[in-house]
This record gives C-alpha cells, structure tokens and sequence, in this order.
C-alpha cells in the first residue's frame, strides 16, 4: 500500500494506517468498526478487513507449508 496520504478529519492515522487497523482487527477476530465520520478511512478500513479475513497472519506458518 503505497498511498499514504492523510484523511480529512484529521485523526493523524494515513490511509495505510487504517488499512492496517483493519486487517489486524481480522486477525485478531475482532468485529468490524469502521471510522463513521470519515469516508475515505472507512473504506481503507473495510479493505484491509477483508484481506485479513482471507489470509493468515504474517506470523502464521500454514501446515501444508512445512
């Protein structure tokens, strides 16, 4: 993820930052919480939810793998 510009609201977290929050949110089983006041981070948001809900954590080795 290579934009990184700020929202608008001013929360000081990038658009790679949300993404982010939202994969690690799937990973971790939490529900989903997207920012409510701010479009454009919501939709990182939900985006990098819906990627870790369809993959394994960085950290986790797949034991088909080994």
């Amino acid at each position: 993820m290579n934009k990184t510009t700020k929202n608008t609201l001013g929360s000081g977290m990038s658009d790679e930052d949300w993404f982010s929050l939202g994969k690690s949110d799937a990973w971790a089983g939490k529900p989903k919480v997207p920012p409510e006041q701010d479009a454009q981070a919501a939709s990182m948001y939900d985006l990098g939810y819906s990627e870790g809900e369809i993959t394994h954590s960085p950290t986790e080795t797949p034991k088909a793998q080994q």
